[in-house]
């Protein structure tokens, strides 16, 4: 038998690091994003010979274990280690012998939520082979625990939820881990729209989200108002941004960006930089009515919310940076497992 599993990638469209203790836990977060048609793959073969092998295909990356019970951490593909470790830990009691293999269709550092999708993807493929019970809520709660608990990576809770769930989501963040997942039924009409004004544009460049996410959350555990105010603001982005488009007041989408990445800019150090700041210009000065950084900051994807048909000047100034305009759709599908 084969194993696989996909999870959907995700654009943060408003509410970004309020899903980020302390912050959650003290105010309370409010995040709306949607999945898109980009994934996070996972493999398992069963083997009968004591063996483990994980193999990361996307970064070239192979290892081969005897069967154990832990496997060690030693920044080789922790991330798939520490599902494995918790698995065996917490389920079924046994060392296992598999092999598994892993891609994304995004790198990582890339502000799509890859870490945490690929989490979500590894674990529904194990439940898929091992018959686990999870329910939705439990799979996305177990893919945070691992990276933010048992692996000690610093970050939020919507990539976890994001990917499990799937579509377009309104999600509250509150203290105790809790959260609520409010799926919104948005029309065709409004999101085909959305999907072709929002040009998704790569940087060819990535960061380490995590310092980034230390920092705000540092900023806030130190009453810093600055940064408290932002997410005030951010928190409100995601409420005008849900109703905006229930509505279907698309056009208004870029404006409510622009809003809320002034104020993002202003939660810690290194969320923007000179290089960030001239593409959010030239992308303006072409046509776009606003946009943002995907995920934490500092570098990965920009989107960019284009009326009036300027997408494609847009594009093409853009262009001029070097980087690249990624054709993507809306998804409404989340975690998909199977086997055969």
């Amino acid at each position: 038998m084969i194993y696989r599993s996909k999870a959907p990638l995700r654009l943060g469209l408003a509410g970004g690091g309020t899903d980020v203790a302390p912050y959650s836990d003290l105010y309370g977060g409010a995040i709306l994003n949607a999945t898109i048609n980009m994934y996070a793959y996972a493999t398992i073969i069963e083997r009968n010979d004591g063996k483990i092998i994980l193999h990361a295909q996307d970064k070239e990356e192979r290892y081969e274990f005897d069967s154990m019970d832990e496997l060690p951490l030693d920044g080789n593909l922790d991330l798939l280690k520490g599902i494995y470790n918790h698995i065996v830990k917490h389920y079924t009691k046994k060392p296992l012998s598999f092999e598994l293999t892993t891609r994304v269709d995004a790198p990582p550092g890339s502000g799509l939520g890859t870490s945490s999708t690929l989490v979500v993807a590894i674990l529904g493929v194990f439940a898929e082979w091992l018959k686990l019970p999870f329910g939705e809520y439990d799979m996305a709660r177990i893919a945070y625990e691992i990276e933010r608990v048992d692996l000690n990576m610093a970050g939020g809770k919507q990539d976890q939820y994001a990917a499990t769930f799937g579509g377009v989501n309104f999600m509250e963040f509150y203290s105790d881990d809790k959260v609520i997942v409010n799926p919104l039924r948005i029309r065709s009409e409004y999101l085909n729209e959305l999907a072709y004004n929002l040009v998704l544009y790569y940087t060819e460049t990535s960061r380490l989200s995590s310092k980034i996410i230390e920092a705000q959350s540092k900023n806030v555990s130190n009453k810093k108002e600055k940064t408290i105010e932002a997410m005030h603001k951010l928190k409100e982005q995601a409420q005008i941004m849900k109703e905006t488009l229930l509505k279907g007041n698309i056009d208004a989408i870029g404006e409510i960006l622009d809003f809320g990445w002034q104020f993002k800019k202003q939660m810690a150090d290194g969320i923007t930089n000179p290089m960030i700041d001239e593409l959010y210009e030239a992308a303006i000065g072409a046509g776009a009515s606003g946009g943002k950084i995907s995920g934490a900051g500092g570098g990965g994807f920009m989107f960019f919310y284009c009326p009036n048909n300027s997408r494609d000047k847009v594009i093409r100034e853009l262009k001029k940076f070097g980087g690249d305009a990624k054709r993507y759709e809306f998804v409404d599908t989340g975690l998909s497992t199977w086997s055969f």
